[in-house]
């Protein structure tokens, strides 16, 4: 901004503006009330030169819209820009179907290979359940680092543990 202090008119950044809200309407079609507020500039510097389908754009921001799991409707727009691949953007707290069975099957696989249980919890007590192998149906798919303390929703960060475990397990 001290650079142009001295300057006589503001052509160039009517200029700029207009570039960064024709940029946003022809990607955007409908206007969402989360768009408010969003740091426009920096996403059209980050993703102005990427060819976008409008159609597809749209579809991907109703299905998110409509989707429970999705917590942060502001991030969508990020979300969908930068190819539908940082999934904090959208504050998901659920770990998907698909994530759930890879660690149950790998989980399970290396319990019984050990021959101890495949919540990570009962195998180091010294029970009857130690040696228990859990259905994917009595168990919880749980955050190795907690959600709220910046752990991802994503494979990486995840683990199953039996239900009665996982509820005991809180936030830690």
């Amino acid at each position: 901004m001290s650079a142009h202090r001295n300057d006589d008119n503001i052509t160039e950044l009517k200029q700029y503006f207009s570039a960064v809200i024709d940029w946003v309407s022809s990607v955007f079609p409908n206007i969402e009330p989360e768009m408010r507020g969003l740091e426009w500039g920096r996403l059209y510097e980050k993703y102005h030169r990427q060819a976008y389908d409008p159609k597809i754009i749209e579809s991907k921001i109703k299905e998110l819209y409509a989707d429970p799991y999705v917590k942060n409707h502001k991030g969508i727009f990020e979300y969908v820009l930068g190819g539908c691949v940082d999934t904090k953007l959208l504050d998901v707290r659920v770990f998907d179907e698909a994530t759930k069975r890879a660690v149950y099957a790998k989980q399970t696989q290396r319990a019984e290979e050990s021959h101890t249980s495949n919540c990570p919890l009962c195998a180091l007590a010294r029970d009857a359940n130690n040696s228990k192998i859990w259905k994917l149906s009595d168990m919880d798919a749980d955050h190795v680092t907690a959600w709220s303390k910046g752990g991802a929703t994503d494979i990486k960060n995840c683990q199953m543990l039996c239900k009665s475990h996982n509820r005991a397990k809180g936030n830690k």
